[in-house]
């Protein structure tokens, strides 16, 4: 007994003396603490409006409690479901080719053997990442118009079709013009992680490859694809978990009345039916709704990226 009680203590001991060594990493993390703190877990005290049928201007104890009213509704329209739907559709749409193809876009990137090239082309596919989606949904409405849009010039130009194709109104398309949108977006600046993986490889293991003969695609296969796998697996777990959060900004400028049933997700339903119609409580209910699903989604895709390599990211 006193064994373990020692034991115990220069444990503490330890972790105290480690403190104390480290004392200047602690405060300067302690900033970013403070904004984690004021910035994503003090908004939760506003969670407590689905539960309410919210007034402003009443003080939290005049305020009436509803209790589940605000889920009820929201799982009996028809319309969450449409929403849903759409949410679901684009977010997979986009973790399938956003994910895929900066990690074989970083791969090309890594095989380019003169530098110049290939800082140039890091620098053209990082550089949309920085540009506004406002700025983005122009230059893809523009490329798509049928007033003289690139797109439809090149294809009546190829007489692959005979008059102009009107994009921008055509609902079954709108999801892939979101994704490809996207991709043009960050697929460069979403490589960057996998080149810093691929730079963390030991080059001696590409010279004892070329030694035994491997070709360039043999060594992607058998050493650089190995290499960055922990990455790949830790970057698709913590993109499930947010599939529903896809965000509305490029849903809202690049949609349209014509294609309203294919381009509204559920930031736009809560800001749609919740915040612009006054229903504060039932944009809330949505909030936790979307929050509670990607947090299921991101445990589900953890244990199952345990289950097959024995390691976990949470």
């Amino acid at each position: 007994m006193k064994t373990q009680n020692a034991a115990s203590l220069n444990r503490k001991k330890s972790k105290w003396k480690l403190v104390v060594e480290q004392k200047y990493l602690f405060l300067m993390s302690l900033p970013f603490v403070i904004w984690l703190i004021i910035f994503n877990y003090v908004p939760i005290w506003g969670w407590t409006m689905a539960f309410q049928n919210y007034k402003p201007g009443k003080a939290f104890s005049e305020q009436t409690w509803v209790g589940f009213d605000n889920f009820i509704k929201l799982f009996q329209e028809p319309h969450f479901y449409l929403v849903l739907r759409n949410t679901l559709a684009m977010s997979t749409m986009s973790l399938i080719v956003g994910y895929t193809v900066p990690i074989l876009f970083a791969i090309l990137l890594n095989e380019i053997r003169v530098v110049a090239f290939k800082r140039t082309m890091q620098t053209i596919s990082y550089l949309p990442h920085f540009v506004s989606w406002v700025v983005v949904a122009g230059i893809i409405t523009k490329m798509l118009s049928t007033d003289g849009g690139i797109i439809n010039e090149i294809l009546v130009g190829l007489h692959l079709i005979d008059k102009p194709i009107q994009f921008m109104a055509q609902g079954h398309w709108f999801w892939g013009i979101v994704t490809l949108s996207d991709l043009w977006k960050e697929m460069g600046w979403s490589s960057i992680i996998y080149l810093a993986a691929i730079a963390g490889i030991d080059p001696e293991l590409y010279e004892a490859a070329k030694v035994d003969g491997a070709g360039r695609f043999r060594r992607i296969w058998h050493i650089t694809l190995p290499g960055i796998r922990p990455t790949i697996m830790v970057m698709l777990v913590l993109s499930i978990g947010w599939l529903t959060s896809i965000g509305f900004e490029k849903q809202y400028l690049l949609g349209n009345s014509i294609v309203q049933d294919y381009a509204e997700v559920l930031d736009l339903y809560v800001l749609n039916y919740g915040i612009k119609l006054a229903r504060f409580s039932f944009g809330t209910a949505v909030g936790i709704v979307n929050t509670i699903v990607s947090i299921a989604l991101l445990l589900a895709a953890n244990w199952l990226f345990k289950r097959l390599t024995k390691e976990s990211v949470i």
